[in-house]
């Protein structure tokens, strides 16, 4: 619902979920994930139009990002925090199929992520058992994570109009940095941009190869920043401590 209503200026509110060619309410029965979709096989019920198969397949996605923090994570963090890493991969989801549609990234959805992820770090100071530190500290970690990701990425975004002559990278693209930069922190975020940028080379490079040069497709940076926030959410503190390792600073 967010991906198809938010590109197009619809409330995520009202009105309630409804077909999209006969504009009809549906059911609750209709809407429950993925398996609402079954029991319709595919069809509206009432114009029998096709549904699109994306619907359950982001349902299920969903599902398992929501599973996976909880089966990685477990008890190891507070169930608050829990709830709030399953909210903040429901926006990175979001926002990389929205990217994925419309090569937009819409400031609704950056800019409610990163004030959601100032309040998980506010959270996260009032469960600190009464270290003083806790609350500038953790309100640093992501102010300064936010603050790195938007430079880094306009850098990126300025350097690569300069030497490219045309816009390398979009608008929204920052913002998202930001927004990661937000919940993770200033060295998650350089992760994230690395694998970010690892990836889009990577799909870059087959693009080119697979496609006419002439065509000069542009690519989306958003879901392979997404995918880059959503590996450091998981393993950045492993692949740091790694990293750090090689180099005796562990």
């Amino acid at each position: 619902m967010v991906i198809y209503r938010v590109p197009a200026g619809l409330s995520i509110l009202h009105p309630p979920s409804r077909c999209p060619h006969c504009l009809r309410q549906l059911a609750p029965r209709d809407n429950i994930p993925i398996i609402g979709w079954f029991l319709i096989k595919g069809k509206c019920r009432y114009c029998h139009t096709p549904v699109s198969w994306r619907y359950p397949a982001i349902e299920a996605l969903t599902a398992f990002l929501f599973w996976s923090v909880a089966a990685y994570f477990g008890t190891s963090i507070p169930i608050l925090s829990l709830c709030f890493y399953a909210a903040f991969l429901s926006w990175l989801l979001a926002l990389a199929m929205i990217d994925i549609d419309t090569m937009t990234l819409p400031n609704s959805l950056t800019q409610s992520g990163l004030l959601l992820g100032l309040i998980y770090q506010v959270s996260l100071a009032s469960l600190s058992n009464g270290d003083r530190l806790a609350f500038p500290r953790l309100l640093l970690f992501g102010i300064g994570g936010a603050v790195l990701g938007i430079w880094l990425l306009d850098i990126m975004r300025i350097a690569g109009k300069i030497f490219l002559q045309k816009e390398a990278m979009g608008g929204g693209d920052p913002k998202l940095a930001a927004m990661i930069g937000m919940w993770l922190g200033w060295q998650n975020v350089l992760l994230t941009i690395l694998i970010a940028s690892a990836i889009g080379t990577l799909i870059g490079a087959i693009v080119i190869i697979t496609q006419d040069l002439r065509k000069q497709q542009p690519i989306p940076f958003g879901p392979f920043l997404a995918v880059g926030g959503a590996i450091s959410l998981f393993f950045g503190k492993s692949i740091l401590s790694t990293y750090l390792g090689w180099f005796g600073l562990t």
